[in-house]
């Protein structure tokens, strides 16, 4: 393996375990393109409906949004490589019956999007453990760079998967092409198997899975980097799709059409993509990130339109190409982006978060186009998609997408869980945590903006009716108060603080003026009082 430099797009390759893994992937990938190829095609054969056609792509998408941010939720709190195996068992399972029963002459559309779709929910449960496993197998410098070869090894079999596609299709039915997609599982099931990552060591129970959704639900949405990031994405999937979505009725359209130009075309876009994912680290030096996905926006209204307006074969190819190099720019940015703005504790439920808003865009835009061309034509369709690409371009002078994280989101792992004097399990609840302060006058002003600071970060890191409070007798003291549901909670709270997070923990301490450091009370509320009960409404459980 020849040497890499540090910030080399290469530089992941340097990781034994990242180069068994992406090299197994490619196969499975091309086994994937192969048989959405397969799908595509054979509904051509089944139905003549434009509606039913484009739904065999939302049939791979819809999944996505549907049960990411449940994979998430397990992603972050169960072994990732033992998810992984059980997605891909799943997937296996599933092509080897679509392969039985299409060769058997027994699949329907409805029976072929089911099979697709099952497909596609073992994909959306694949995809957060995996694209978070990105950080197991890489260190964080090395990131960008990982998620962007991830997408050169895609777009490397979908330069020649769909190709091989239409071939194997033409020459041997669908079946076969289902047939290789269950075999392209065998590599990436043995990677995973020898693949042995380290696992940290739980400091908490594990979440509880509804709980756990919450927590990344709440995360984004206390983000706003990661709200925009989002919104833009789902703007991308929705008008993006539409190109892919009735890609097979293009190829049809013509009269030399067939499962070969429908793999021809989606190699174009394949190779488009290559050629962006080539040219992506260039275009990083000499563009922020906001300039770059306008530009990718752009590309695509480009493609849709050309799609839209000729009828020429040798320009519907030209087209697919900067298609295919705006996905990678865009997409690539997005995961990378969402990747460096989230600490690792909550990091595939922000991907999940990310991947539910893009692919449930595609998923709705692949049935909306379907239906403008079912009551039009398929070339009004493409022409209207541009209208919203183009939008998408206009979008970004206020959701702007931020540029990629420079804070340390490593945890701070100062936090050290007090020795209670009460008896109190981690189900115990509600707890309230009360913080006092001593602040001179002159102070305040900053005070109040390191506060503002710190009951967002309380606030996304799980905590409830936050609140700021000033005695009147004696203004120089300040308590910051705020809920907790349980004590495991308290403690899961703690631990997910960030060294970033930490420099406004640094900064009020400095503020404070008390002989000893803030104090922390914290306290477990009792919501009834008995005359035997010897513990008050609200018991004090430690001052440090």
């Amino acid at each position: 393996m020849p040497a890499t430099s540090r910030n080399s797009a290469l530089a992941p390759f340097r990781h034994k375990d990242f180069r068994l893994l992406w090299s197994a992937t490619l196969v499975s990938n091309f086994g994937g393109l192969v048989q959405s190829v397969g799908a595509a095609w054979m509904m051509t054969q089944l139905t003549d409906s434009p509606t039913l056609i484009a739904l065999v792509q939302a049939s791979n998408t819809l999944p996505i949004m549907l049960f990411a941010l449940a994979s998430g939720a397990l992603a972050d709190n169960f072994d990732r490589r033992t998810l992984l195996l059980g997605a891909q068992i799943f997937m296996a399972s599933v092509s080897i019956l679509l392969a039985i029963l299409t060769w058997q002459g027994l699949t329907t559309p409805l029976l072929l999007l089911s099979l697709t779709f099952l497909i596609g929910v073992g994909q959306a449960l694949y995809n957060p453990p995996w694209q978070a496993s990105m950080g197991d197998l890489v260190p964080r410098e090395d990131l960008p760079a990982a998620v962007t070869m991830n997408s050169v090894g895609f777009n490397l079999m979908r330069s020649v998967g769909p190709a091989a596609g239409g071939i194997i299709t033409a020459a041997f039915g669908a079946a076969a092409a289902f047939a290789v997609n269950a075999f392209s599982y065998l590599p990436l099931l043995g990677a995973l198997v020898s693949w042995h990552p380290k696992t940290p060591e739980r400091l908490t129970t594990r979440e509880p899975f509804v709980s756990a959704v919450g927590a990344g639900l709440r995360y984004v949405l206390l983000s706003p980097n990661l709200v925009r990031v989002l919104s833009r994405g789902a703007l991308f999937g929705f008008s993006a799709i539409a190109i892919l979505a009735l890609l097979p009725l293009v190829a049809k359209s013509h009269p030399e059409g067939g499962s070969m130009l429908f793999g021809l075309l989606l190699g174009c876009y394949g190779l488009g993509a290559i050629v962006g994912a080539v040219v992506n680290p260039r275009i990083r030096e000499r563009m922020n990130n906001e300039y770059i996905v306008r530009l990718a926006f752009l590309g695509f209204a480009l493609a849709s339109l050309v799609l839209a307006f000729t009828d020429h074969i040798w320009l519907h190819a030209l087209a697919m190409l900067p298609a295919g190099a705006s996905w990678v720019l865009a997409l690539s940015l997005f995961n990378v982006t969402v990747q460096l703005s989230t600490p690792r504790w909550v990091v595939a439920r922000a991907l999940a978060l990310y991947q539910t808003a893009t692919f449930g865009g595609m998923a709705a835009g692949s049935w909306f186009w379907g239906e403008i061309a079912s009551i039009r034509n398929i070339d009004t369709a493409l022409a209207c998609a541009a209208i919203p690409l183009i939008l998408g371009v206009i979008v970004g002078y206020w959701f702007r997408v931020p540029e990629f994280g420079t804070l340390d989101l490593d945890p701070v792992n100062r936090f050290r869980e007090p020795q209670l004097k009460l008896d109190l399990r981690g189900r115990s609840g509600p707890i309230m945590v009360l913080i006092d302060y001593q602040i001179a006058q002159s102070d305040v002003p900053e005070f109040l903006r390191v506060m503002a600071q710190r009951r967002d970060i309380r606030r996304r890191d799980g905590a409830r009716n936050w609140a700021l409070l000033r005695d009147l007798e004696h203004p120089e003291l300040w308590s910051e108060s705020y809920h907790i549901a349980t004590w495991d909670e308290y403690v899961r709270h703690n631990l997910r603080r960030t060294k970033a997070d930490f420099e406004s923990y640094e900064r009020l301490h400095k503020l404070h003026r008390g002989d000893k450091p803030p104090v922390v009370h914290r306290m477990i509320e009792r919501h009834s009082v008995d005359a035997s009960d010897d513990l008050p409404i609200i018991g004090k459980l430690e001052l440090p």
